[in-house]
Parts: C-alpha cells; sequence; structure tokens
C-alpha cells in the first residue's frame, strides 16, 4: 500500500504513523528518499503536521510548501526539509482516532488533486477496518483463555473437594454401617441404612 502511495504520487516517502496526545510512531515505512525513519522509530510530536491533522481531525495538504498560504511559514517543512505533504487521520467506524496515512517530498508534488486525497482516505479506511479487525481477534482470544481459565479452576476445585470429603465421608458411613448392624434396634438400623444410601450418592457426585 505504501509503495503505491509513492509510485502513484511521487512522494518519496510514505508512513502510517500511530499518533496519541504524547507521541508520533511509525508503523509501517516506506522510504525512497533515505528519510531516515524506521517502523517504530518516532519523531517528536509538535514537530509533524499529523498533530495538528489529530487535533481537527482533518486531511491537511500541501504541493508546495513555498507557495502555500497557510502553511508556507510553519516550523514542520523548515525542520524536515519538505515541499509537499499529505496527511490523512485512521478513525475506526466507532470515532476511535488512530493515527495518521501521510506522505513527504523535499520536491513540490501534485498531493492536492482529487483521486489522490480520495486513494489517501480509502486506504485510510481500509487501514481502520484492519485495526478494528485485530482488536477484535485480540478481544475473542482473551476471552477464550480467560474462559477456559476458569474451567480449568472449575475442575481443580471439584478435585480438590472431592478429596477432601472422602476422610469425612468414610467416617461417615463406617457410622452408618455399624448403625444398620445394630438389629436389636429398629430404629437404628433404619437411620444407619439411610445414612449409608446418602453417603454412597454424595461419594458418587464427589467423583464425578
Amino acid at each position: 500500500m505504501l509503495k503505491m502511495i509513492c509510485d502513484e504520487t511521487g512522494m518519496g516517502f510514505a508512513a502510517v504513523a500511530r499518533v496519541t496526545d504524547e507521541s508520533w510512531t511509525a508503523c509501517a515505512v516506506q522510504d525512497n528518499i533515505e528519510f531516515g525513519l524506521k517502523p517504530r522509530g518516532q519523531l517528536e510530536l509538535q514537530t509533524t503536521l499529523c498533530f495538528e491533522s489529530r487535533a481537527a481531525r482533518a486531511p491537511i495538504v500541501v504541493d508546495d510548501f513555498a507557495r502555500d498560504m497557510t502553511y508556507r511559514d510553519h516550523h514542520t517543512p523548515a525542520i524536515y526539509n519538505l515541499r509537499s505533504y499529505i496527511s490523512v487521520p485512521i478513525v475506526t467506524s466507532s470515532g476511535s482516532y488512530f493515527g495518521n496515512l501521510c506522505a513527504i517530498d523535499p520536491r513540490p508534488a501534485r498531493v492536492s488533486e482529487a483521486r489522490v486525497v480520495r486513494m489517501f482516505e480509502v486506504f485510510a479506511t481500509l487501514i481502520a477496518m484492519q485495526i478494528e479487525s485485530e482488536q477484535r481477534q485480540w478481544t475473542t482470544e482473551a476471552q477464550l483463555t480467560s474462559e477456559r481459565e476458569t474451567a480449568t479452576l472449575r475442575e481443580q476445585f471439584i478435585a480438590v473437594l472431592g478429596h477432601d470429603l472422602r476422610n469425612p465421608l468414610s467416617a461417615v458411613n463406617a457410622t452408618a454401617e455399624y448403625l444398620a448392624l445394630r438389629s436389636d434396634d429398629t430404629k437404628l438400623v433404619s437411620a444407619g441404612m439411610r445414612l449409608s444410601a446418602r453417603c454412597l450418592v454424595c461419594r458418587s457426585s464427589s467423583t464425578m
């Protein structure tokens, strides 16, 4: 995508930048003019026009800084030796701002043409869609991990509970069997049989 931008516009450098309130970070770069910025490289936020594009949530397009009435005295072209510039915000469908798709060159270029601006806007939308897709995938994976951890903890709890219940149940069952053998007392025999039956049910439940 960035190579296509450079090929179609004649711009020497194009990038996808993550722009926040505090930083400008390159996510992807196409550098044909040895600008020197690599992926994960950073620029001082206040020196970039992306900072202003972010604030306005609008594209900034300059064919030639030397002739542009708005930006000819701006510090950005002076710092980076620029003549042409285009930057389009990357905004998700939910309205969340990610950064900018931008291109620069030390020579003038006709980036204000409708077809060029439209190309940048379409590419910015595609990047936003990809970001949203990855975020959904991360959320789904996190939920699955959480569910697996919960299921594992549940199984461990049941296993520990079953183990801890074995000794008390054995003692109760022994008492129940003793009562059931008291043939001289029908009430105790009946109570012992009922208790023994309940112990059997509890044992079955603890091993499930």
